[in-house]
């Protein structure tokens, strides 16, 4: 089994993710031990962002760092985890919120495809990037 990161990269539709990752120094950490648990949004997620969002976060890596890691969760939780949570607590330090009463969505976003096995923890695909408060 690869690594999250390799497993994202591996998947094709996270070329932005991964992009925005590689820019705020944040590789190495998560093809570190972990476990870690990753909402990752896809690249249909990211282009729902209004236009430029990404290249202006691209140039503000404290704000970058920021976003990317509210969408991580330190260990690893899978979806049948997940179900029975009311909210997480991310890397960046805040909550995110999560409702599993009808599918499951993390503040507004779906998780489209749970539970993506990685060697260092699990990934959670979601349709939009979750922003801090």
């Amino acid at each position: 089994m690869a690594d999250i990161i390799d497993t994202a990269v591996a998947a094709g539709s996270f070329t932005t993710l991964a992009a925005a990752l590689t820019a705020a120094g944040l590789i190495e950490t998560l093809k570190g031990a972990g476990p870690f648990t990753v909402f990752a949004p896809t690249d249909e997620a990211f282009a729902k962002l209004p236009a430029g969002t990404v290249d202006a976060l691209l140039k503000d890596i404290p704000k970058l760092k920021k976003i990317l890691t509210y969408h991580v969760v330190a260990g690893k939780v899978m979806a049948a985890d997940v179900v029975k949570l009311k909210s997480a607590k991310t890397v960046e330090g805040s909550e995110v919120k999560i409702d599993a009463s009808s599918g499951v969505k993390i503040n507004d976003s779906t998780v489209v495809t749970p539970d993506v096995a990685a060697d260092n923890g699990v990934i959670h695909i979601i349709d939009s990037v979750l922003m801090p408060a």
